[in-house]
């Protein structure tokens, strides 16, 4: 990295722009990878079945397996997430930074159902991928996802 930013300094201006989108290509790759590097360096992963790793297996719209989820980002992951028991339930982070948040906070394990308003657990929650990129959302059942499914048609 050192090198990289003594390279910027060092550069003539026509190819400084060039060099400045791969430094922020850079930096943007190693924040968004930092959280993954963290935790599952040291935990081994349980395999999914074959038609749960693909990326192409769920669609939006999907239920998904609560252990794909990373809890504190509200991602699919697309593979097993660090199991995070607390007060008797299963949580799941993606690094150790997203265990320690919810251990620690509440507010990590809740979320509000988006048909009825309501304050649900995570970790009993009906999750479905609601995007392409990964998002999801938390429901208090199936019956509140269809119906919101159908509201929002």
């Amino acid at each position: 990295m050192a090198t990289l930013i003594h390279t910027l300094i060092n550069l003539e201006p026509e190819n400084m722009k060039n060099s400045m989108k791969i430094a922020a290509f850079l930096l943007i790759t190693l924040v968004l990878g930092a959280c993954d590097s963290q935790g599952q360096k040291n935990v081994t992963e349980a395999p999914l079945p074959l038609t749960e790793t693909a990326s192409t297996a769920y669609q939006v719209g999907d239920r998904l397996p609560n252990e794909t989820v990373c809890m504190v980002n509200n991602a699919y992951m697309e593979k097993r997430q660090i199991p995070v028991p607390v007060n008797g339930k299963t949580y799941y982070g993606c690094c150790q930074m997203c265990v320690g948040k919810l251990q620690e906070q509440e507010s990590a394990r809740t979320a509000t159902d988006p048909f009825s308003g309501n304050k649900v657990d995570k970790s009993e929650a009906y999750i479905v991928l609601t995007d392409s990129q990964g998002a999801v959302a938390y429901f208090e059942s199936e019956q509140n996802y269809r119906k919101f499914s159908e509201e929002t048609k």
